[in-house]
């Protein structure tokens, strides 16, 4: 932190700390419990709740249970006289005995098995889709990236084309810090990117190689995450402006087809990693065949309110994710995607941040929004339906506090900032963790992309000022090299798989930790008058400019 930084964090501090001790806020951060915690966990992360797949009895069971513990602590319905914003949905479910997908050249013909060599899928609304005969082109990374001086479709046509796609950003793959943001992972570099860049270009179908190393996690993941029913927002185009077949091939598989196109893989990676580089035709033409089952749907995001007693129409939103994967009946054994860290931690944390808030003498000056959404693991969908259609307009929204995956290995030093550096909000957390006797740290894994993988990037895109914190990993007792070996071992055995269960072993007083520090920047910004802002040179700071100029 450089000496500027610090003394203006400090200031606050000082001011902050020295009279919070005479005050009653010490009881609302003492309602924030390691048992507390542990109770809800083990309900929403509970057999019972199905592993709250939304539009399913999951989420019939997950929305009630919020409600009733929403109304105990006495707050009121967030969306008027509602405790419930509809989300309106398509679910759309692949029939996997019809999946084909093959590609064919001169040398020969290869299919890959649906599942084990290539996950696809499509988000158009249609009872079957097909592609046949498509001309199959390698486009890099498939990032069109003016600011960066880049563009992988620049002198090809792909209308039509299939396009193969390389995970991550060029940053990534070289470590030149020269390119894009250097390790970092940039937008362009997610898979949500890559699919709606391709859509843009008219391409029939685009297919992402997938590696665990840029990707952030291992083909397992792929597998459960994009199998069974899956969950869209749906436009007047009902999708149709979607690629045909959205998917992914492993490794190996692609390894295969540059093969049948007498090409090598690595080489054209190392290619496409370096400026200048041109899409190149394989030769090949890709036919694939998918049936589905489609239905209108309407999940739901939970919305409780604690009014503010000076400026009402003022919020600060603290969001979680109640949903998870639900149950895949074709699992053999355990079915159930139960979802525990992923993300019964972070609503349960919600809960506890609720109780803290109505345990104070009178509310904040501002009000409090206890916001738990929907659809997160199918793309973000449900804040992504809320930032577009607030229930409180984004000029009168101080900020977004968000939670995913709480700390469950025990306290630590410091606290992660995904996207450190983005918006002022860092100096709230910096206040309040030096408050705690903790330091700030930015994202150690800034390669997966963590920062759009969660709720508070919907609310970045349409320019509210959002904060994530994540677990820290300077363990007080073992330090970071044990942290970062749990959580390679957690994402490894655990992550979006059937056996993110609750474990009475797991250690909570971090996420105590975490939840007062989040409860003493929500509780700072409710009772000012600021409105934190991008910093200079982010991408969301001119759209923040634009709301706030116009309350």
């Amino acid at each position: 932190m450089t000496t500027r930084l610090f003394v203006a964090c400090l200031l606050p501090v000082l001011v902050w700390t020295g009279c919070r001790r005479k005050d009653s806020t010490e009881a609302a951060r003492r309602a924030i419990t390691p048992e507390l915690l542990a109770e809800h966990i083990q309900v929403l992360a509970s057999d019972e709740f199905l592993g709250r797949a939304p539009a399913s009895p999951g989420e019939e069971k997950t929305v009630n249970y919020l409600i009733e513990q929403f109304q105990a602590l006495g707050l009121r319905p967030g969306n008027g006289d509602s405790y419930t914003q509809e989300v309106p949905l398509a679910e759309i479910t692949a029939d996997p005995a019809s999946a084909r997908l093959e590609v064919q050249g001169r040398r020969g013909r290869l299919r890959f098995r649906y599942g084990d060599e290539a996950m696809f899928w499509t988000k158009r609304l249609v009872p079957e889709v097909s592609v046949t005969g498509s001309e199959v082109v390698f486009v890099g990374y498939g990032i069109v990236a003016p600011e960066y001086d880049w563009n992988d479709y620049a002198g090809v046509d792909v209308r039509g084309k299939t396009v193969v796609i390389l995970v991550n950003d060029p940053g990534y793959a070289t470590g030149d810090s020269t390119l894009f943001t250097g390790r970092a992972m940039t937008y362009y570099g997610r898979w949500t990117y890559k699919f709606e860049e391709a859509a843009r270009q008219g391409a029939a179908a685009a297919l992402i190689i997938h590696e665990t190393g840029p990707a952030g996690y291992p083909w397992a993941v792929v597998q459960g995450s994009w199998s069974g029913p899956q969950f869209t927002l749906v436009n007047e185009q009902q999708n149709m402006d979607r690629c045909a077949i959205e998917g992914w091939l492993t490794y190996e598989s692609a390894r295969r087809l540059f093969e049948l196109a007498g090409r090598d893989l690595e080489q054209l990676k190392a290619a496409a990693a370096r400026p200048g580089f041109r899409a190149v035709p394989l030769g090949l033409r890709l036919s694939a065949t998918l049936r589905n089952t489609t239905r209108e749907v309407r999940s739901r995001n939970v919305l409780a309110l604690l009014p503010g007693r000076e400026r009402p129409d003022e919020v600060v939103i603290y969001t979680a994710h109640w949903d998870h994967l639900g149950v895949d009946p074709s699992l053999p054994g355990d079915s159930i995607y139960n979802g525990a860290l992923d993300n019964a931690t972070g609503t349960a944390g919600l809960l506890a941040l609720a109780r803290a808030f109505t345990a104070l003498p009178e509310p904040p000056a501002r009000s409090v929004l206890f916001l738990a959404v929907t659809a997160e693991e199918q793309g973000l969908l449900g804040s992504a339906y809320y930032a577009t259609h607030p229930v409180f307009p984004p000029e009168k929204t101080v900020a977004v506090l968000n939670m995913d995956g709480l700390n469950v290995l025990g306290p630590m030093r410091d606290v992660t900032v995904i996207g450190y550096g983005m918006s002022e909000l860092d100096d709230y957390a910096a206040a309040a963790a030096e408050a705690q006797g903790r330091y700030l740290r930015p994202d150690p894994e800034p390669e997966k992309g963590y920062y759009y993988r969660s709720d508070h990037f919907s609310f970045a895109r349409v320019g509210i000022p959002a904060l994530y914190l994540d677990a820290g990993i300077d363990h007080v007792e073992h330090g970071p090299d044990w942290t970062l070996a749990r959580r390679a071992e957690y994402v490894e055995r655990h992550y979006h798989k059937p056996s993110d269960e609750y474990d009475p072993a797991w250690d909570l007083r971090g996420a105590v930790d975490d939840l007062r520090l989040l409860f003493d920047i929500g509780y700072r910004l409710a009772n000012s008058t600021d409105f934190p802002n991008w910093r200079e040179g982010t991408p969301f700071r001119a759209l923040r400019e634009q709301q706030r100029a116009g309350s």
